[in-house]
């Protein structure tokens, strides 16, 4: 049997991998746009740096890249205790977030009403809605002030999302399976750590799980997998149409070449299936065409450490709520998350810029882009010097937005797909946008395709 594979993001490499263990009997090729494989895991190592132009790390709540990191004699750096600790902007001053419950309720973080209004969210009565946005659901559910403050910045922090559209069913499942298993968050919340108790367990308040890197960068789980697939990856090699023949799969590449397959999995941006798919089925390709995807930049800094002064940067980093009105989502300490991330001496700061808010800061010019978070900066960490090193990477589409109703074009997807025997899509844009997310789903995927191919 031949399978091919478009797309050699993590999605792409992690399946071909798990393909190949699982069927090595199997023709498997992988074909990539671009000169590089990994998609959005890219790492760049220059003058001592090394600097996550994409996805930061993985967190070990979940065993699907500790597993394949096991598997393939890659030793994962667990996060610094130091970045436990983390901030919010508001109102233009860094207040750090009371990492216990108690310590939380007690704190000034929310005003009192706002800490009234969340112990009330235990005696509201379940309202389960078929879907609805994440701020309707935090504002009914445990107050506006929680969410402006806390659940916004959140939204930034992982999608560069719009609260107001972005799904909680869909982004925050077992938020939104709190109140449809128990009634309620804090009720469900409750009866999770009284489950757990029992089983030994630990119960944690957030997502939890300690997030995890490697020595030399996210891109080192790429490299790997790159040397292991070998010469089945075709890289600069772009696809542009795909064909159906009998029971086989026609891919056409920009080059005039082309690929058949019996089996064909599309691990490419929904946007970027849509394109692909536009001939075959038109219906399929419109469907993938509605899942959207901000633009966003990463601006990373480099400074002595001696240009900071006054200032705990012994921190995970910082969020900024849309009420703060900024230009800036946020900015991660990334010397004080992982080590040997910038040479003896020096401080690297990795500022997010742009989303589905705020598009249009995204694509300023470099310059005037540097200028923006360098402000910004100076306005809330002090700082007063100038960067001894700057990388900007941009991304013109960025994360994939699981909007309301997210479940549903995935239902008509999953329907359509199934009129085409062979034919697969994977990654990100479906179900999880983590690498974990990825992974688990490319474990998932090979499994049926060897059991039903």
């Amino acid at each position: 049997m031949k399978i091919d594979i478009i797309g050699g993001g993590i999605s792409g490499l992690s399946l071909a991998y798990m393909l190949l263990a699982k069927a090595n009997n199997h023709t498997i090729n992988l074909y990539e746009s671009d000169e590089k494989v990994g998609g959005k895991i890219w790492t760049e190592r220059s003058e001592g740096f090394v600097t996550e132009a994409g996805v930061n790390g993985f967190l070990d709540n979940r065993p699907a890249t500790l597993t394949l990191s096991k598997e393939l004699n890659l030793q994962p750096i667990r996060s610094n205790d130091n970045a436990r600790k983390r901030f919010i902007c508001l109102d233009g001053k860094l207040k750090e977030i009371p990492e216990k419950p108690l310590s939380f309720m007690f704190s000034d973080f929310l005003s009192i009403s706002g800490r009234i209004n969340m112990v009330l969210e235990y005696f509201r009565p379940p309202n389960v809605k078929e879907d609805e946005s994440m701020e309707s659901f935090a504002v009914r559910r445990v107050g506006r002030e929680f969410f402006e403050k806390l659940l916004d910045p959140m939204a930034s922090g992982v999608y560069a999302g719009d609260p107001a559209k972005l799904s909680i069913r869909s982004c925050f499942a077992k938020v939104y399976e709190l109140e449809k298993n128990y009634g309620g968050l804090i009720k469900g919340f409750l009866n999770i750590a009284k489950e757990k108790k029992k089983l030994g367990q630990k119960t944690e308040a957030g997502p939890g799980g300690t997030l995890h890197s490697f020595d030399r960068g996210m891109y080192s789980l790429i490299e790997v997998l790159r040397q292991i697939l070998g010469e089945r990856v075709f890289t600069n090699k772009k696809a542009v149409s795909v064909e159906k023949k009998s029971v086989s799969y026609i891919v056409n590449f920009d080059d005039g070449s082309m690929s058949e397959s019996d089996v064909l999995i599309l691990a490419v941006p929904a946007h970027n299936a849509s394109i692909l798919l536009k001939d075959l089925d038109k219906g399929l390709s419109d469907y993938l065409n509605q899942i959207q995807y901000p633009p966003l930049t990463v601006v990373s800094l480099g400074f002595k450490n001696r240009d900071f002064s006054g200032i705990d940067l012994n921190a995970f980093g910082f969020l900024v709520p849309a009420r703060e009105s900024r230009k800036i989502l946020g900015t991660l300490f990334d010397t004080s998350i992982f080590p040997n991330r910038a040479p003896e001496g020096y401080t690297l700061l990795r500022t997010m810029v742009g989303g589905a808010r705020f598009k249009e800061f995204a694509l300023l010019e470099e310059d005037k882009l540097r200028e923006v978070v360098l402000s910004e900066l100076r306005d809330l960490i002090s700082l007063r010097a100038d960067p001894h090193y700057v990388r900007i990477f941009r991304w013109q589409k960025a994360i994939p937005q699981y909007n309301v109703g997210h479940h549903l074009l995935l239902e008509n997807i999953d329907r359509l797909l199934t009129q085409h025997k062979g034919l697969f899509l994977t990654g990100n844009a479906y179900r999880g946008v983590a690498v974990n997310d990825c992974i688990a789903n490319s474990e998932k995927l090979a499994s049926q395709i060897i059991r039903d191919f």
